[in-house]
C-alpha cells in the first residue's frame, strides 16, 4: 500500500496527482488511465478542505456546497443539476441511483446511518460499529449508470479525538478527489461536533486511484501549491440539522456564520446561473474566507470559457 499524508488537502492532491500520472495504463470501460492500487491518504487538519490551485484546477465551489448539503440532507432529488448539470449523464429515469444520501440518511427506508453512528459512539465511545454503509450489491448490481465510488465511513473515538475513515473502490484524483474529500471532511467535523470531540485525523482509502488520460495535459500544469486554507468552523447541534440545511439550499440566513457563507454561495450561483452576473459577483466577494475567493475565481474561469469556446458559460462543470 502507498501512503500520502498532508496538512491540507492541496498537498494530498499534489501527491495524489503526481503518482497516479506514474500509474499503469489502464482503460475500464475502454476510458484510458493511469491506475495505482491500494492508496492510503491521512489529511492531519480536515477542515482545510478546499483546493485552490489555478490555473490548472479551478474548482467551482458551489458545486462542493450543494453536493454537500444534498448528501447531508439525504436527497436524490434532481436539484442538484443545477449546479453540475454533466451529472445528468448518469442518471436513469432522471434519477442518480447511486446518491449517497438517501443510503446514508433513510438505509432501505428504515435506517438513519447518520444518527445510528451518534447514538453507537454516545453508548459506547470506543465501539468499532460506528459505520455509514453506501455500497448496496442488492442494488447496485441492477445496471443503472450511477453506482457508488464510496463504499462507506467508519468513525473511531479515541482519547476525546474523532478519527473518521473513507474507504473506495476508486477515485479519479483529477475531477473527482477535490468535491468528495469537501464532503467528506465536513461530515467529519460536524460528527466530532456532535459527540463533543477533537477533530481527528481523516483517512481515505482508495482500491484504484487513477487519472484519465485526457487530463494528463492539464496535470503537467500543476505548480507547486499552497497549502488550503482553514474552513470556517461547521459544527452545529443535531436538533434542528436538516431545518439549517434546507436554509442553507435556500439561500437564507441561518444565524451560523459557517453555514451561512455556504448558503451565500448558493445564492451568488443562482444569480449568476440566472444572468444577473455583476450582482453574483458582489455576493461573492462578500464571502469571508476561501470559499469566497475559490468562487470569483470560478466566475473568471466561466468567463474564460465564454470567451475562447461555445460552452455556455452558466455550465455546471466539474
Amino acid at each position: 500500500m502507498t501512503h500520502l499524508i498532508g496538512d491540507s488537502v492541496a498537498e494530498l492532491f499534489a501527491g495524489a496527482v503526481t503518482l497516479a500520472k506514474d500509474g499503469e495504463k489502464v482503460a475500464p470501460r475502454g476510458m484510458g488511465t493511469r491506475e495505482v492500487l491500494d492508496v492510503h491518504m491521512r489529511l492531519t487538519r480536515p477542515r482545510a478542505r478546499l483546493l485552490y490551485a489555478p490555473p490548472a484546477r479551478i474548482l467551482n465551489p458551489a458545486f462542493a456546497v450543494a453536493e454537500t448539503v444534498w448528501h447531508l440532507s439525504g436527497s436524490d432529488d434532481p436539484w442538484i443539476f443545477d449546479y453540475n448539470a454533466q451529472l445528468r449523464q448518469y442518471a436513469d429515469d432522471g434519477v442518480l441511483r447511486g446518491a449517497y444520501g438517501p443510503r446514508m440518511r433513510n438505509w432501505a427506508g428504515v435506517v438513519d446511518q447518520l444518527h445510528r453512528v451518534l447514538e453507537i459512539l454516545t453508548e459506547d465511545p470506543d465501539s468499532r460499529r460506528a459505520l455509514i454503509q453506501l455500497y448496496d450489491p442488492a442494488r447496485d448490481a441492477a445496471g443503472h449508470k450511477d453506482v457508488p465510488c464510496t463504499l462507506g465511513f467508519a468513525f473511531h473515538l479515541r482519547a476525546g479525538r474523532l478519527h473518521m475513515s473513507t474507504t473506495m473502490r476508486g477515485q479519479d484524483v483529477w475531477i473527482g478527489m477535490p468535491y468528495d474529500l469537501f464532503f467528506y471532511t465536513v461530515l467529519h467535523e460536524l460528527v466530532a461536533g456532535w459527540l463533543g470531540a477533537e477533530l481527528g485525523d481523516f483517512h481515505h482509502y482508495v482500491g484504484s486511484l487513477h487519472i484519465y488520460e485526457r487530463h494528463l495535459d492539464q496535470a503537467e500544469h500543476l505548480a507547486s501549491l499552497t497549502a488550503s486554507a482553514i474552513m470556517p468552523d461547521l459544527t452545529t447541534e443535531w436538533e434542528g440539522f436538516d431545518t439549517l440545511l434546507d436554509q442553507v439550499r435556500a439561500g437564507a440566513v441561518t444565524g451560523h456564520p459557517g453555514w451561512d457563507g455556504m448558503a451565500e454561495i448558493l445564492r451568488s450561483y443562482r444569480l449568476w446561473k440566472d444572468g444577473l452576473r455583476d450582482q453574483a459577483w458582489l455576493v461573492a466577494e462578500g464571502v469571508d474566507g476561501p470559499l469566497g475567493q475559490a468562487l470569483t475565481g470560478w466566475y473568471g474561469e466561466l468567463n474564460r470559457r465564454a470567451r475562447t469556446s461555445t460552452t455556455p458559460a452558466t455550465a455546471g462543470v466539474r
